[in-house]
């Protein structure tokens, strides 16, 4: 999860998801991930005081600031460098196993209020973003 002043994710050259200020996720779902997995993330995402109060200090949530969150999969994060030089994809879960996870992610989110943007599951993706400040983080639930 990245705090950002603004994100955009592109398929074949079209913008799909863009937002201003607030959080670029990038979510991976492994074998063990669930709906109570995604439930989690969504109350994480929502709740954690990543964005600053008006004296600088990481003391606000998404919610708080009025802030959007543009949600990208991302397989890759499972990627399994410990061995050879080319990463192993296996600790990934199955596209038909991480795409209702994701999705569910996102309904959640959207259920709050708080804007949400998207990327396309199981397409190519660039994204460009700009950090808001030293404020990257990974999140496991």
């Amino acid at each position: 999860m990245q705090r950002v002043k603004k994100a955009t994710v592109r398929v074949e050259n079209q913008s799909v998801g863009s937002i201003t200020q607030g959080l670029c996720v990038f979510v991976g779902v492994t074998h063990d991930d669930g709906f109570e997995e995604s439930d989690q993330l969504v109350k994480k995402i929502l709740n954690l005081r990543i964005m600053d109060d008006e004296d600088g200090v990481m003391n606000r949530s998404v919610i708080d600031t009025d802030g959007e969150i543009l949600i990208v999969s991302q397989f890759t994060l499972y990627g399994d460098t410990s061995k050879g030089r080319r990463p192993a994809w296996s600790a990934a879960a199955p596209p038909e196993k991480a795409e209702p996870l994701i999705d569910r992610v996102v309904e959640g989110l959207k259920a709050s209020g708080v804007t949400v943007e998207t990327g396309k599951f199981r397409e190519y993706m660039e994204v460009d973003l700009i950090n808001d400040g030293p404020a990257t983080l990974m999140i496991e639930v």
